[in-house]
């Protein structure tokens, strides 16, 4: 990804150093304005780390039919509880948004970005003793390619043509086509490092990693209880003795808990209590601006949602101002149908604003063919922030163009296994990710496992590949803004609200600058966190 419109002489020459290429990706780092504001002073973030006790973390994901499989993990439970705190991937996101390397020790792409060595960290171990080798790698990898598959990360990983050892302490990636953010890409929540067999596979059921924390109790759905990693390779980290993550689906019983000291932390605050929780001496809120999105996904192969002007009734039949002030209270930002943030790299606001329009929501019904039209959507407080809230408030609102919206009150607990992806029209948040090659790859190109609209356009498609190496960064700029615009335009996700993570953490817990691509500060608030009383 170069500056201005010359190709950059690393590509030309079909050699790039890790040099240029971090130097190239800074503009991925327009997430580093993204760190944690404590609306109330206090212990939180202590600038000086203290070392040992037990933190505990209630979170709202999570499920009975979870897993160690890393390919199933859908929620911030298994994404903090066992990605970040059992394992480590070959990269991962700092706290500013950059990529650095993990258990690899070094990255270098060569032949136009196709082709990736990545040199592992010597003396790497997972919690059984044994040392991590590049068929470790290589099995953690093809665990999510190929047919056999419904892997959250199998869209990202069909742009590998090959993963081999490259000696004893080397993988090397060979891509169908240049793939500038690969090394953003590796960081992706389900592709944690774990052993291999020895008659091959992954073997995800030893339950272990190379994480800062080893696993001692997981219970799918309830809890899981880690201790600290004494032989964890970053010297210091991490600081916490103990960590365990609780499940608490309902927010107030969950708020309960953290007021009562049972959690200290607690993720997804329910906005209606902020003042109320600002009021506690004992209690700091934390607001970390991210990416992360709220919207109604509708699958564009199936009827009526297969029109395109049924799509469009609908994104002109939401009163999204309402909601943000109603439901949100002034916290989060306006959605426009495109999934990428304004503070990403590349990110545009397509025109034109799709505003509360009552005739024009009407009108697009007419051309579609109905006069009126009765759709059931599904909901589950799970399922987003304030889901059921916002979901209430668009179905008075789609009323009033002849849109008769049947809210289905979905259980809490499987709604990520038995509904999203599964029901028609369905309310969810999703976290952000740190490029629009991550995001647009997993959720909206055709055919991929996670794109909840089933949406597939071939032009979509064409520029999403062509992006992906292209080193013209003002024809990259383009290539984006033509996705973006086809999304809003034709796509099928209401994306009615852009938020802010609002967390609630005990002034006893100390931090320093947190990261706002993922949830739990990149899912690593275990290693990067401590408690200071």
């Amino acid at each position: 990804m170069p500056k201005g419109n010359k190709r950059t002489a690393g590509f030309e020459s079909n050699q790039i150093s890790r040099r240029e290429f971090l130097a190239s990706v800074a503009a991925s780092a327009a997430l580093a304005s993204v760190g944690s504001v404590l609306l109330k002073p206090g212990h939180a973030n202590a600038a000086e780390p203290t070392k040992g006790g037990l933190m505990k973390f209630g979170v709202g994901g999570g499920s009975q039919s979870d897993t160690l499989d890393p390919a199933t993990w859908p929620s911030t439970f298994a994404l903090a509880a066992l990605g970040g705190s059992m394992c480590n991937n070959l990269t991962e996101i700092l706290p500013d948004g950059s990529v650095v390397p993990d258990l690899a020790e070094s990255f270098e792409p060569s032949e136009g970005a196709t082709r990736w060595v990545f040199k592992l960290r010597k003396g790497s171990t997972f919690h059984n003793g044994k040392s991590v080798t590049p068929a470790d790698i290589i099995a953690s990898m093809q665990h999510h390619m190929g047919k056999g598959t419904n892997s959250g990360a199998k869209a990202m990983l069909a742009q590998v043509g090959s993963v081999e050892a490259d000696g004893k302490d080397g993988v090397t990636f060979r891509l169908n086509s240049g793939v500038a953010d690969f090394p953003y890409l590796l960081a992706d929540f389900h592709l944690p490092i774990m052993p291999a067999k020895t008659e091959g596979g992954l073997d995800w059921t030893a339950k272990v990693g190379t994480g800062p924390f080893l696993l001692e109790r997981f219970e799918p759905g309830v809890s899981a209880k880690l201790k600290r990693n004494p032989n964890y390779y970053k010297e210091g980290k991490p600081y916490l003795d103990e960590v365990e993550f609780m499940v608490i689906m309902d927010v107030v019983a969950l708020t309960n808990a953290l007021v009562t000291d049972e959690v200290q932390f607690m993720e997804g605050v329910d906005i209606k209590t902020l003042n109320m929780l600002k009021r506690s001496p004992d209690i700091a809120l934390q607001l970390v601006p991210s990416a992360g999105h709220d919207s109604f996904d509708m699958n564009t192969q199936v009827a009526p949602f297969n029109n395109k002007d049924v799509r469009l009734a609908l994104k002109y039949a939401i009163n999204r101002e309402e909601i943000l002030e109603k439901i949100f209270f002034g916290t989060a930002k306006l959605g426009n149908d495109n999934p990428l943030a304004l503070s990403m790299p590349f990110a545009v606001d397509p025109q034109p604003q799709h505003a509360y329009n009552i005739e024009k929501a009407k009108e697009h019904l007419k051309k579609a063919g109905y006069e009126t039209l009765k759709i059931d959507l599904s909901v589950a407080p799970s399922a987003a922030t304030g889901a059921v809230e916002a979901a209430s408030l668009f179905k008075e609102q789609a009323a009033k163009a002849g849109i008769e919206i049947n809210l289905i009150l979905e259980a809490n607990d499987g709604y990520w296994d038995k509904v999203w992806l599964k029901k028609p029209f369905a309310s969810a948040e999703y976290f952000g990710r740190a490029t629009a090659d991550w995001l647009f790859t997993q959720f909206y190109q055709t055919g991929a496992d996670w794109n909840p609209t089933h949406f597939s356009n071939k032009r979509f498609d064409e520029l999403l590949v062509a992006a992906r190496g292209e080193t013209d960064q003002a024809k990259r700029a383009s290539q984006y803004a033509e996705m973006q615009q086809i999304l809003h335009d034709e796509g099928g996700a209401i994306v009615y609200a852009f938020l802010n993570y609002t967390n609630a953490v005990s002034k006893k817990v100390g931090f320093n600058k947190v990261g706002g691509v993922f949830p739990l500060d990149n899912g690593r608030a275990s290693e990067r966190w401590w408690l200071t009383a």
